[in-house]
């Protein structure tokens, strides 16, 4: 019989002790034993495995990785398209302890190289198709280990020089699990996000913060383990983290969809074919699936569809009406929130048409959203317009290596830390939170402040416009002038 523990006095919280959620690589353990045979991931390519083997591929990834000499907390990049290996690494990543920091496929060289370089990336995994770009900055790159070149390959073409195969890499490890201990506390995965100032800031999330956002949209989104979810946002965006990620981590399926070249017919094609429950879109993709013409909407059974969800951007009154007319049965919902903070609020079905252009109330679990003024007073009053600054367990570490911009993007708040965004927002008597813009858009013209969102509202109500940019332009007159 082992020896009880003594309890301490102060008994540490789940965060404290490392205990509570499970990581990411223990409740794939755990989905594996309950699900062997159920589908966990397949790709827009036909790539498929159930939980079984999925399992087993990411547990040799994670050990071939360590093989290198990898330690936990290193860092680890990627630069590739959306398919079912970058679902394997983000697990591998958890099991062994790393920190997967990916690289939009959109990127040249010299952002590449910065991207690697701040992250003091060890392993750099690419599709082929990338490979030149990176062989562009490999001269450059700092922290990347000799083995460190790992290749997706899509053709029969040889193995690039200086590369390892990744299938060949896979085969070289066990299937046991790795024998790292990996905390909720531990950083996991850390997405660089432009903003609108300056250099990509290196968001750190931990898996803590994940488990609490995957938990927190099960509840909020209607989800469960009998469901199959996609995701065509890139897999290097916050995004497909979210709602990629959240299937591997409830038992359900998930399908990841092409992120390049994006067609609407297409996307109504996978969803009846593969009967497709959720899929997270922005409002560019429903106006163009809306578009097609009624007879190729109608070839496609899209009964199997539960929710929807529009992110990103705010979706215009027409748009949902036009959405909520074509598929009467589905639950839409949109959500607002940053890679930082997740889910911050989130508006539901019910309110679609009743509160449209509101981003809703706050989810389950942030705790209190705070509108402050200039002057950093709490509004109470509704129809004000301040800075959005909420809290929550799905909040983000910090910025990698920025503690300055970390500690100005908090807040204490009545003794609580908050975060913001930099995002404008105001409330209603009922409570529901309009966007106005971001605080770094607003123009001063004339001495008075006004937002290009509330500009572009107006504008964009006329039949023939369809898209409308509204900015701030030097003007001697008045400092600066509205211009569309």
């Amino acid at each position: 019989m082992p020896e009880k523990a003594e309890i301490p006095e102060h008994v540490p919280s789940w965060y404290e002790r490392g205990t509570g959620w499970l990581t990411m690589g223990e409740q794939l353990d755990v989905n594996a034993r309950k699900y062997p045979n159920k589908l966990a991931v397949k790709d827009w390519r036909g790539k498929a495995f159930t939980y079984k083997e999925f399992n087993e591929r990411v547990n040799r990834l994670a050990n071939a990785l360590l093989k290198l000499g990898l330690q936990k907390g290193d860092r680890i990049s990627t630069m590739m398209l959306n398919c079912e290996e970058y679902a394997e690494i983000y697990c591998a990543a958890a099991k062994a302890g790393l920190v997967v920091a990916p690289i939009s496929w959109r990127f040249v060289a010299k952002e590449v190289e910065y991207i690697v370089n701040h992250a003091d990336s060890k392993v750099v995994i690419v599709e082929e198709e990338f490979v030149p770009v990176v062989n562009q900055a490999k001269a450059n790159f700092e922290d990347v280990i000799k083995d460190g070149y790992i290749v997706i390959r899509r053709s029969d073409n040889p193995v690039p020089e200086g590369y390892m195969d990744y299938e060949m890499f896979l085969a070289s490890a066990p299937a046991d699990r790795p024998k790292v201990k990996v905390e909720p506390k531990d950083p996991w995965i850390q997405v660089y996000t432009s903003g609108t100032t300056g250099l990509p800031k290196g968001c750190v999330r931990s898996h803590g913060s994940y488990a609490a956002v995957y938990t927190i949209f099960t509840i909020e989104h209607g989800f469960n383990e009998n469901m199959y979810g996609m995701t065509i946002m890139p897999w290097f965006h916050v995004n497909s983290t979210f709602y990629g990620l959240l299937w591997t981590y409830i038992g359900g399926s998930q399908f990841i969809g092409r992120d390049r070249g994006f067609d609407p017919e297409e996307l109504l094609s996978i969803i009846s074919r593969e009967r497709i429950n959720f899929v997270s879109l922005i409002p560019t993709h429903y106006k163009l699936m809306l578009d097609l013409p009624e007879e190729v909407k109608k070839k496609y059974d899209l009964s199997c569809l539960k929710v929807l969800l529009t992110s990103s951007a705010p979706v215009r009154g027409p748009i949902k009406e036009q959405i909520l007319k074509w598929l009467p049965h589905v639950t839409l919902l949109e959500a607002y929130g940053s890679t930082e903070a997740g889910i911050v609020t989130i508006l539901k079905h019910e309110d679609q048409l009743r509160k449209v252009g509101s981003i809703g109330r706050e989810t389950l679990n942030t705790y209190d959203i705070k509108l402050l003024d200039d002057e950093g007073n709490v509004i109470t009053q509704p129809g004000v317009v301040g800075e959005l600054y909420s809290r929550g367990p799905m909040m983000f570490d910090g910025y990698y290596k920025d503690p300055e911009k970390t500690r100005k993007s908090f807040r204490i708040i009545d003794g609580h830390l908050y975060f913001s965004a930099g995002d404008m927002a105001y409330r209603d008597e009922e409570g529901y939170l309009y966007l106005v813009d971001r605080k770094d858009n607003m123009i001063i013209t004339g001495g008075e402040k006004v937002f290009p969102s509330e500009v572009e509202q107006v504008i964009a109500r006329h039949p023939e416009v369809v898209e409308v940019c509204v900015v701030g332009l030097p003007d001697e007159k008045w400092g600066e002038a509205v211009t569309a």
